[in-house]
């Protein structure tokens, strides 16, 4: 793991083609693990509806101009068993979800499952997560959409229980329980870091100031992120927490060339600018070449770029 700003990268766990080759996707991976980048970011869908226009629909939680990357039918893996998967072939890179919606998971069990991968990989999971912006996957799983912050807090806050007392007890008004023991904890002391994502609100300011300070900006606040920064180090000050620490996603894009292929250059340019205004990793977007090898070949420059331009 680097000392400076990390580097992460988003793997696409999804497809419209129904022959995709996944173990292509999971040998990128490996590239990813043996050329230095720090982490790994995979995304979540449960199930769909037909209603994708709520993905550019800030209302709801959607980001405004986005637009949802496959259609209902789309193949998309589930981030945990994907990452298991990772984590059996890979010595180094961190395993993020970026975002799992947590709430859709019964919180002991997502407790377990998340310990367990840990335990597995030596430490190496990083849990982001969100509210999300589809009725349709709360409706899938019995669950109220209207609901979905708070149950998101409760979701967090049993994980983390579970985590961190050998002989566990909760009370709230959606669960309760006394003397439960679940093992094996994390390997991460204080168990696994839990990243926030979502704009400037009072919602999320206390989401951060209660479950970990990692913030995965989200929609406007990607766009302006110093002023961003700025507003929610406020925001969390309002709400009685401490801002001194949040450790805070930055956005980015691989950039293609002129001839389709990704300029290394060009992708880590605004990387010293992002940094100034606040970020202190920064994730990419964008498509590595399909082909495990070319994808290689091309992070075998993008991480020393990356590491030369964050410094």
């Amino acid at each position: 793991m680097s000392n400076g700003p990390e580097i992460s990268l988003y793997l696409r766990t999804f497809s419209n083609d129904p022959n995709q080759d996944w173990t292509a996707t999971l040998e990128t991976a490996r590239a990813m693990d043996a050329a230095g980048v720090d982490r790994v970011v995979v995304s979540d869908h449960i199930a769909f509806g037909e209603n994708l226009a709520a993905y550019a629909d800030p209302a709801v939680g959607g980001t405004e101009g986005g637009r949802q990357p496959t259609g209902p039918d789309g193949n998309w893996m589930e981030p945990l068993i994907f990452l298991t998967a990772v984590a059996a072939t890979t010595t180094r890179i961190r395993l993020a979800t970026g975002v799992l919606l947590a709430a859709l998971r019964r919180p002991a069990v997502l407790a377990k499952q998340l310990a367990t991968m840990d335990a597995l990989s030596g430490g190496r999971v990083d849990l982001g997560v969100g509210i999300g912006w589809q009725r349709e996957e709360y409706e899938a799983a019995g669950l109220p959409f209207e609901r979905r912050g708070r149950l998101l807090d409760h979701t967090l806050a049993v994980c983390q229980t579970l985590w961190t007392q050998q002989r566990a007890s909760y009370s709230s008004p959606d669960l309760s329980f006394d003397g439960i023991h679940q093992m094996p904890k994390p390997v991460q002391p204080g168990g696994i870091p839990i990243w926030v994502s979502g704009t400037v609100n009072a919602a999320v300011a206390r989401r951060l100031s209660r479950f970990g300070s990692h913030w995965i900006p989200w929609g406007p606040a990607i766009s302006d992120l110093k002023g961003a920064v700025a507003a929610m180090k406020r925001a969390i000050a309002d709400v009685g927490g401490d801002p001194s620490d949040l450790k805070v996603q930055g956005t980015s894009a691989l950039v293609k060339g002129s001839d389709g292929s990704i300029d290394v250059r060009a992708s880590v340019a605004s990387v010293p600018q992002i940094l100034a205004d606040g970020a202190t990793d920064i994730r990419f977007g964008g498509s590595l070449p399909t082909d495990p090898a070319r994808a290689a070949e091309l992070l075998s420059e993008l991480v020393p770029a990356f590491r030369a331009a964050a410094h």
